[in-house]
């Protein structure tokens, strides 16, 4: 049995140690917020935090979780109301959408270790997770709004 705590909740899996992570997320938990992208940590589309670190799920191995406090887009805030979302939101980022949610969970630490990006420090940031519809300008605008909403509201 490998014990972690999932969006606030401890949870007891009984998987293997070598599982990755998203597969635990996915499959066992029934979180499907989590995307499955390449599988091989090149796109970002499984992006989740592991003890604050952003963190591509689908190469972390459940031995590495073991004990940690993980968070998908589904625990990120209680109503979807985490600045990150309510910019995606307004901005409308999204096109297809199968990436945002590794988008947002990328920014949301971004935001979090830099309250004030400039466009280059977004674009550094962001490198690792593609957008296949091309919304990069968008998610830039979002992630500008997001940290203008964090001011306001000092979270």
């Amino acid at each position: 049995m490998i014990q972690l705590t999932v969006n606030g909740k401890v949870v007891k899996l009984d998987v293997s140690p070598e599982m990755p992570l998203l597969w635990a997320i996915r499959d066992t938990l029934g979180l499907t917020g989590t995307k499955f992208g390449c599988g091989v940590a090149q796109c970002g589309a499984c992006v989740v935090h592991l003890d604050g670190e952003a963190v591509r799920s689908c190469v972390t191995k459940m031995s590495r979780a073991e004990g940690k406090n993980v968070v998908t887009i589904e625990g990120l805030s209680q109503n979807n109301d985490h600045p990150a979302q309510k910019a995606w939101q307004e901005i409308d980022v999204p096109q297809c959408g199968y990436c945002h949610s590794g988008q947002i969970m990328s920014a949301a630490v971004l935001l979090r270790e830099n309250p004030n990006p400039s466009d280059q420090d977004i674009d550094d940031a962001m490198a690792g997770n593609i957008c296949r519809c091309g919304t990069y300008p968008r998610i830039r605008k979002a992630i500008h709004l997001a940290s203008e909403m964090q001011k306001k509201n000092k979270i």
